[in-house]
């Protein structure tokens, strides 16, 4: 067999080992490059030379890319609700103080696990034992408030002095 009459064969592996790896990262990046490669595959079956092959491949990749992926990508986060993970799965989340947090120092007691903690409010301190929300985590630091916002002074009375 002739070099020349087998490009189709590489063109098949291409596509199916892009495929392959498609479904493990899930990102349709090599899913476009799959179909170019089919695309390519298609050329060669038609008797193109593997200067057609490579365009056909080339762009019919970057069509994909361009056009489809943007609306995949967009039609797929529409239907699945995105599930927040790691450390950011800890925001909004309550938490034990275990000693007590100021905007400097100290440690909560989140999903579990002793996280060091500061305020993000000067001057707040937040006893040990009580409940706090988790605000953000920066770095390896859970940023926490108050699990109930402080109610604001009532206004004076008519008719009373300070």
């Amino acid at each position: 067999m002739d070099q020349i009459e087998i490009h189709w064969v590489w063109w098949v592996i291409a596509a199916v080992g892009l495929g392959v790896l498609e479904i493990l990262t899930l990102d349709l990046v090599l899913l476009m490059f799959a179909t170019g490669a089919v695309a390519a595959l298609v050329a060669s079956l038609l008797g193109g030379d593997i200067t057609v092959q490579v365009l056909a491949f080339a762009a019919t990749s970057t069509v994909m890319l361009v056009f489809l992926r943007p609306f995949l990508l967009r039609n797929l986060r529409r239907r699945t609700p995105l599930v927040e993970t790691n450390a950011a799965a800890n925001v909004g989340r309550t938490a034990l103080t275990l000693s007590e947090v100021t905007d400097r120092s100290g440690l909560v007691k989140l999903a579990g696990e002793q996280w060091s903690a500061r305020t993000d409010v000067t001057g707040l301190v937040l006893a040990a034992d009580v409940t706090v929300r988790v605000l953000r985590i920066d770095g390896a630091t859970a940023v926490v408030g108050p699990l109930q916002q402080p109610a604001e002074d009532p206004p004076d009375a008519p008719g009373t002095s300070p």
